[in-house]
């Protein structure tokens, strides 16, 4: 069996996401508007409408100092407005996200940090 083949086997390709905190990162997801749903005492599955990933309660600092999440969107300034009147930093004590500004791959992207560290890259495509 070739390799290809399988590609139409895939149903879908969650990463897992750290949590220094695990109750702190669901209550920070839900406040962006992600459901979550819990698959066991460590594990939660985060959904916003169809995409997803699962975070888990496991957390090193180096590891999710360096990890990122790269969302790509159609609206990015909507997303900006969402995330700005959240008022995350005084909530969960982040630093405030970054307004969006156009980077030189060409694309528009926003930053946010969740409470474990890890740097989320809300972009769309310039143009």
């Amino acid at each position: 069996m070739h390799i290809d083949s399988l590609a139409g086997s895939i149903r879908e390709m969650r990463p897992f996401l750290p949590a220094k905190d695990f109750a702190v990162s669901k209550n920070f997801y839900a406040a962006l508007g992600f459901a979550i749903h819990d698959l066991g005492a460590d594990l939660a599955e985060v959904r916003f409408g169809e995409k997803a990933f699962l975070l888990q309660n496991f957390y090193v600092e180096e590891w999710a100092n360096n990890f990122m999440m790269h969302l790509l969107v159609t609206d990015v300034d909507g997303w900006w407005k969402h995330l700005s009147a959240l008022d995350l930093p005084s909530r969960f004590a982040v630093a405030a996200p970054k307004a969006p500004k156009l980077e030189p791959w060409g694309l528009r992207v926003c930053y946010l940090i969740d409470p474990s560290g890890i740097l989320w890259h809300i972009a769309e495509t310039a143009g």
